[in-house]
């Protein structure tokens, strides 16, 4: 190139950008900044009071959880008060028959066979002969009888189930193989 020489121009991908002007207010990048952080305080802000809801409503459901816990057995203790109080007053009397007390024992007992039937506590009682059960029978021993092999031949102990699980197995005498 010579200095009389004329420096060669090339086309321009695209327009070029406008001076930004005082007179014609903000740039165009600027009001798009802005609007930018308008919009990020506005995600920000709605993520702080997400955030803010979730820890609330874990903490609403732990104290809910340590409520229960602290008062599951609050409905079982009160089902049972009825039994201690037929308990009670059977130990105040002091000169009753042994008609009486045994009249005041099986009205104890219905007493508490409700309690522990409102609060889902059944009893496993197998009738004999019908086939052992280890999910919900615990087999003593097993001995020679008349009857199918691996059938229950006597109940020592009856079981009991709270809600469909197993609280105590019915301890059984099973039949043994031929």
């Amino acid at each position: 190139m010579t200095p009389n020489d004329e420096p060669q121009q090339y086309p321009s991908a695209g327009p070029e950008p406008a001076e930004p002007t005082s007179a014609a207010g903000p740039a165009p990048e600027a009001a798009r900044l802005a609007e930018l952080q308008a919009k990020h305080a506005e995600v920000s802000d709605a993520f702080l009071r997400a955030k803010a809801e979730t820890e609330n409503t874990r903490r609403r459901a732990e104290e809910e959880i340590a409520k229960a816990r602290k008062f599951a057995l609050e409905s079982f203790a009160e089902s049972l008060l009825p039994v201690l109080d037929s308990l009670e007053a059977a130990t105040a009397i002091s000169n009753a028959t042994t008609e009486q007390m045994l009249q005041g024992v099986h009205a104890t007992l219905k007493l508490l066979t409700q309690a522990l039937e409102r609060n889902r506590v059944v009893e496993i009682n197998p009738p004999v002969g019908t086939r052992f059960d280890p999910h919900q029978q615990q087999a003593i021993s097993v001995v020679p009888a008349e009857q199918e092999a691996n059938t229950i031949v006597s109940v020592l102990q009856k079981g009991y189930l709270i809600a469909d699980r197993v609280l105590r197995p019915a301890l059984v005498i099973v039949a043994a193989s031929r």
